[in-house]
């Protein structure tokens, strides 16, 4: 077989360590560049902005999202994040709005436009007829100064900026700011509307995102009186393991309480066979209190999913008692339940 060869025209790129790091290098400043974009628009927040927020707080109908190409693209985005927390919002193409899709606008309606250089004629030309209209249109744009800020009941900037694109061509410090302009628009009106999270989670029911925003009561196996005794503090262990098996207990803790019935400590299975191999049967008749976890970390009733997987997290706890205010135990959440959602991974 002969030798393959390769031409000078032919010469693929080079794969070496030195081209991954002008690759990495380029990626950095497109990074920096953006950064930079999206930090300097903090610089053109007037109070056209309170104007904008307004207009969409004030809105009784839906907020129309609505632009072209990339413009359209974070449109889109943006309609979804204010769905996300509690604006109702729906996106809309600017050329197919002269086609029949302003019949989608009603009496109650607000719109949003988007264009960097404000100067997109089909997105002039909606904003032209929802000013015939008496719809509010916010624009967003990279000056007061553009023709469709001058449509506008309140304009937006971003600025004029320059792309990172080497050749300067390339939507992407300008999308960028402008993403991050519309994120703050729809918080702004959300921190205003006081949206809590449990607002969110009806919102987000499915997915990861949903699972992490249930209450930890719909997820917690092991509850008082179901599978979870409480066990005093004042007796021996062999004591307190006994009457941790009353109810025919399944979790891997117990949970000891004070006379008062809040939580004083935590023991779990594993805790005891430590304590077993390394002070011997002896320790069986030993007071729990003085071999229990006090004060151990717990959670609240009301309390999310997202909570406990933050906790397992950071401390790396396998069991979690949960308690009402008052300190009075609920339930345990066990990090079985957890990796049975598939909110941490199992470390087996």
């Amino acid at each position: 077989m002969e030798p393959t060869t390769t031409t000078s025209g032919d010469t693929p790129p080079s794969t070496g360590p030195e081209h991954a790091s002008k690759a990495r290098d380029f990626a950095a400043r497109v990074l920096r560049a953006e950064s930079d974009a999206v930090a300097s628009v903090i610089n053109h927040l007037d109070e056209q902005f309170d104007r904008a927020v307004e207009l969409v707080r004030a809105c009784t109908g839906s907020v129309v999202v609505s632009g072209i190409g990339k413009s359209g693209l974070i449109g889109a985005k943006l309609s979804a994040t204010m769905s996300s927390v509690g604006i109702p919002s729906h996106f809309m193409h600017a050329t197919e709005a002269a086609h029949g899709d302003l019949g989608r606008i009603r009496r109650g309606d607000a719109a949003i436009l988007l264009s960097y250089g404000g100067g997109t004629e089909e997105v002039l030309a909606l904003a032209a007829l929802l000013k015939q209209d008496r719809v509010p249109v916010i624009a967003i744009s990279r000056g007061h100064d553009t023709h469709l800020a001058s449509l506008a009941d309140a304009h937006l900037c971003v600025g004029t900026l320059t792309e990172v694109c080497p050749n300067n061509l390339a939507p992407s410090s300008s999308t960028a700011a402008m993403m991050a302009l519309g994120d703050a628009l729809a918080l702004a009106v959300s921190n205003e509307n006081d949206f809590s999270a449990a607002d969110f989670r009806k919102r987000h029911p499915g997915g990861l995102l949903g699972k992490r925003m249930m209450p930890l009561s719909s997820v917690m196996r092991f509850k008082v009186g179901q599978g979870l005794s409480l066990v005093p503090d004042t007796g021996s262990l062999r004591e307190s393991l006994d009457l941790a098996e009353r109810d025919g207990r399944r979790s891997g803790a117990m949970l000891l309480v004070d006379g008062a019935g809040v939580l004083s400590g935590i023991l779990t299975d594993a805790d005891v066979r430590r304590l077993l191999v390394s002070r011997g049967e002896a320790t069986l008749d030993e007071p729990v209190a003085d071999l229990m976890t006090r004060s151990p970390k717990r959670l609240l009733e009301q309390d999310l999913v997202r909570d406990a997987v933050q906790l397992v997290r950071e401390v790396r706890l396998d069991e979690i008692p949960v308690t009402e205010a008052d300190g009075r135990p609920v339930g345990l959440i066990d990090v079985q339940d957890l990796i049975a959602l598939k909110l941490i991974e199992d470390p087996a």
